[in-house]
Formats: structure tokens, C-alpha cells, sequence
């Protein structure tokens, strides 16, 4: 196995630093939210790494912006959705998704652990993600209902300074928020829980 994905697996296996580390991407309003109520709805994304042109990528997924049904339209985000009972856990909730939503090949993904878990106020979700990696380059392709586009971005964009960036969101027709850090992918603003993910991700990868 690759030294980078041997040491990711390490990373995930020992303490994860959790809401401190989802922090550091997230607007100050974040840290004064209630815990998750007891009718959060669970929902299980994925984080998949893959090798393409020599080095590690993740896949995103730009949802489509006319979906009324979907509370994130139009943001970027790692695959995934909704747990359903016949899912049985959280972990397979991820894959399924992935697979509807980029066609992933589900049964080809080996599983490396999984994140913090990150409740989701606007829509309700309390969101598990997991991280996994194919060993080959996959043929993604959007499910044409729910995804506009997927975003192929290496690992290493992550990393430079200059990816982490402020902005002001608005949300719905009338809230602004301002200062919102957010990370530049592609001309892309990748803000939000995906954002947060993706921050503690980078703490567990060394990369923070």
C-alpha cells in the first residue's frame, strides 16, 4: 500500500481532533450552534482518494442549483446522502451514494476510516464521513438529477495558502453571511460542512 494511504489509515485509527480542527474552516456563527437535536436525520459522505497522474485526488461532486428538494444546491461536496434502513450503517450509506451519484464502483473502495461527525443545522443532517481509496484512475459520471458537475482535484491543492480564502454567502434571498473561509478549488468555492470535513481531514493527514 502507499506510504501516504498506510499513514492516513494510521492517522484515522488514533484520536481524531475533531470540532477544533473543523473549526478552522467555518464561520464564527459555528462555534455557538446547539448540539445535534434527536431527530437529526444521519447521512453518511464520502471521501474517496484515487490516483491520477502520479499523484492522490479527491472527488466532488457541484450539486445542481434547481433541485427545490435539496437544501445544499449548487455548493460542492463529497458524494454522499441520506441513511436508509436497508443501507444498515452509516459506512454503506456512503458507498451507496457514491456510486449513484459519480459511479463509483462501490465494491472496489477500501475503507481507511472515517472523520468527525458534523450535524448540519439548515437541513437537519447529522453528517458521518468516511474515507476510503480506489488503487486505479475511476470514469466517474454524474447522476443527471441531482449533479451538475464532479471536480477530479489532487490532494495536493489543498495544501498550498493561497486555496483558503474568504467570502461573503448568501443564503436563502436575505441572509448574508460575511468572512466565510472557504477553499478555492478550480475557480469553485468549497465552503461550509464540506469545508470542515475537509479541514480536519488535512489536521489527520499531517498536512495542518
Amino acid at each position: 500500500m502507499d506510504t501516504f494511504i498506510n499513514h492516513l489509515q494510521a492517522r484515522l485509527a488514533e484520536p481524531l481532533p475533531g470540532r477544533e480542527a473543523q473549526f478552522r474552516m467555518a464561520h464564527l456563527d459555528r462555534r455557538y450552534l446547539p448540539p445535534p437535536p434527536p431527530d437529526a436525520r444521519l447521512a453518511g459522505v464520502l471521501a474517496l482518494f484515487f490516483p491520477k497522474n502520479g499523484e492522490w485526488h479527491l472527488v466532488f461532486i457541484e450539486r445542481k442549483s434547481n433541485n427545490n428538494k435539496d437544501r445544499h444546491g449548487g455548493q460542492i461536496s463529497f458524494p454522499g446522502g441520506k441513511f436508509e434502513q436497508a443501507d444498515g450503517h452509516l459506512q454503506q450509506t456512503a458507498l451507496r451514494e457514491a456510486h449513484e451519484e459519480v459511479g463509483l464502483d462501490h465494491t472496489t473502495v477500501n475503507m481507511l476510516g472515517r472523520l468527525t461527525e458534523l450535524y448540519i443545522p439548515v437541513s437537519n443532517f447529522l453528517v458521518n464521513p468516511f474515507v476510503g481509496f480506489v488503487d486505479y484512475t475511476p470514469a466517474f459520471s454524474p447522476q443527471q438529477e441531482e449533479v451538475n458537475g464532479i471536480l477530479e482535484v489532487p490532494f495536493s491543492v489543498f495544501q498550498h495558502p493561497d486555496t483558503r480564502q474568504t467570502t461573503e454567502v448568501l443564503l436563502g434571498n436575505q441572509i448574508r453571511l460575511p468572512n466565510v473561509p472557504y477553499f478555492n478549488v478550480m475557480g469553485k468555492v468549497l465552503w461550509g460542512a464540506t469545508a470542515m470535513m475537509m479541514s480536519e481531514l488535512l489536521v489527520v493527514s499531517g498536512e495542518e
